[in-house]
C-alpha cells in the first residue's frame, strides 16, 4: 500500500499531456490524459483531483476511478474522461511497477505475443500516397490508414470521391492493406456515394463514416455496405458505446485510451465488445504513454485486432514523435507488421522524466485546425 503523495502534469510538443503520480513510498507512475485541442480545459480538471486525491491509496484504482467518474454529479465528455485517463493510467502504471510485473498481469495475463499495428500515410489533404506508403512498408508495416478526402461540403464534386478511391487503388497494389478515415467530415449526402464507390476495392474498414452523434445515418450505411465499419474515438465510456453495440452498426470500435477513462474503462469497453462480436482497433494518434496502455489492454483482449501508431504522422512536427520521451524507443520496432509484446514492468517503457521535464516549459497548447469552404463557412476537420 502506499497513499498519493503528489499528482503532476506536464504539456509537451508536440500536443500531449502526460501525468505522473507518486505515492509516500516513492513509487511513481506515468498516464497520458492528451486531449487533442482542448489541452488547457483537461489540465484544469487535473488540477482540481490533484488537490482531492493527495492521501488517498494509490493501489484503490476502481475507487479513484468511481470517485473521478461519480462523484462530481456532471460526468463523462471528452474532458473529464481525458483527465480521469491520464490518472487510471498513471495508477496502473505504479502499481505494476511496484510489483514488478508487465501491467498485462493484473489484467489476467496475456493472450498474445505480438500485436498488429498500422500507421498514417497522406495526412489533412492526402496526397502522394504512393511515396509515404513505400516509406511505411520499409519501416515494417503492411497496413495503413488515410483520410478518405480532404474537407468536403455537405455536397460536393464527385470528383474528390474519385481521387479517394484511385489514392485507394494505389496503396493497395502496393500490396498493403488500408483503412480509410472519414474523420467526420464527410457528410451523407457524400459517405453513401462514397462507400459504394470504395467497396469493390476492399478496404481494411472504413472510419467514421458520420460523425458519432448521427448514429442513425451510420446504421443507414452500414445496412448497405459490407465495408467493415469503424468508429469510437468520439464515445467517451461504456454508456456511450452501448447504443452502437446494442444497434449493430459497429463492426470494429476505437476507442481511445486517453479520451475514456483509461486502462479501467478500455477494458470494460473490450469485453462489452466482445459480447456482440465487435473487434476491438484503439484509436491512437497521440504519445508512447498512450500507446504503452493500450498494448497492455491488447495483450489481454481476445477480440483486439490491430492498433494504431502515431510513428510519423503528420501531427508530429517540430522534433518530437513517438518515439520522443522515453529511454527505451526501440520497443516500438516494426516488424512484418507487428510489434512484439511490451516485457517490461508497468507500462513497458521507461519514461525520459529530464526531457518531459526540459521540454514542458513554456509549451503551447496545440490548436485544433480549422477548414472554410469557397464562402467561408466551417467545415468538418
Amino acid at each position: 500500500m502506499g497513499k498519493i503523495s503528489k499528482i503532476e502534469y506536464f504539456r509537451v510538443p508536440p500536443r500531449w499531456l502526460f501525468v505522473k503520480i507518486t505515492d509516500d513510498a516513492g513509487n511513481i507512475g506515468w498516464g497520458e490524459a492528451s486531449l487533442e485541442g482542448h489541452t488547457q480545459a483537461v489540465e484544469g480538471c487535473l488540477a482540481a483531483w490533484a488537490e482531492r486525491y493527495i492521501g488517498l491509496e494509490a493501489d484503490d484504482i476502481e475507487h479513484i476511478w468511481q470517485l473521478s467518474y461519480r462523484g462530481g454529479f456532471y460526468r463523462g465528455g471528452p474532458v473529464l474522461m481525458s483527465a480521469l485517463s491520464g490518472i487510471d493510467i498513471a495508477l496502473w502504471d505504479l502499481k505494476a511497477r511496484k510489483l514488478n510485473v508487465p501491467l498485462y498481469q493484473l489484467l489476467g495475463g496475456k493472450v498474445r505475443d505480438k500485436l498488429r499495428v498500422y500507421a498514417w500515410i497522406g495526412g489533412d489533404r492526402p496526397s502522394d500516397v504512393e511515396t509515404q506508403a513505400n516509406a511505411r512498408k520499409a519501416q515494417g508495416f503492411n497496413a495503413v490508414k488515410m483520410n478518405a478526402t480532404e474537407d468536403l461540403g455537405w455536397l460536393d464534386s464527385p470528383k474528390k470521391l474519385d481521387e479517394c478511391v484511385e489514392r485507394v487503388k494505389t496503396v493497395k497494389a502496393l500490396g498493403l492493406d488500408a483503412g480509410i478515415d472519414f474523420h467526420g467530415r464527410v457528410h451523407k449526402p457524400m459517405a453513401k456515394q462514397l462507400i459504394a464507390k470504395l467497396e469493390p476495392h476492399g478496404p481494411l474498414f472504413v472510419e467514421e463514416p458520420l460523425l458519432s452523434e448521427n448514429i442513425g445515418g451510420i446504421k443507414d450505411i452500414a445496412a448497405h455496405t459490407r465495408c467493415p465499419i469503424a468508429l469510437g474515438e468520439r464515445l467517451h465510456s461504456r454508456w456511450d458505446v452501448r447504443p452502437f453495440l446494442e444497434s449493430g452498426c459497429v463492426d470494429i470500435l476505437q476507442p481511445d485510451i486517453s479520451h475514456v477513462g483509461g486502462i479501467s474503462e478500455m477494458r470494460r469497453i473490450a469485453s462489452a465488445c466482445e459480447t456482440y462480436d465487435v473487434a476491438l482497433a484503439p484509436h491512437c494518434p497521440l504519445g508512447p504513454i498512450a500507446l504503452a496502455a493500450n498494448v497492455q489492454v491488447g495483450a489481454v483482449s481476445p477480440n483486439f485486432v490491430i492498433q494504431e501508431m502515431s510513428l510519423g504522422i503528420h501531427y508530429n512536427v517540430g522534433g518530437q514523435d513517438l518515439t520522443s520521451y522515453t529511454l527505451n524507443p526501440e520497443v516500438w520496432k516494426v516488424t512484418d507488421g507487428y510489434i512484439d509484446l511490451l516485457s517490461g514492468p508497468g507500462l513497458g517503457i521507461e519514461v525520459d522524466e529530464e526531457q518531459v521535464r526540459a521540454l514542458s516549459k513554456d509549451s503551447k497548447a496545440w490548436a485544433t485546425p480549422n477548414f472554410f469552404g469557397p464562402g467561408n463557412e466551417l467545415r468538418e476537420w
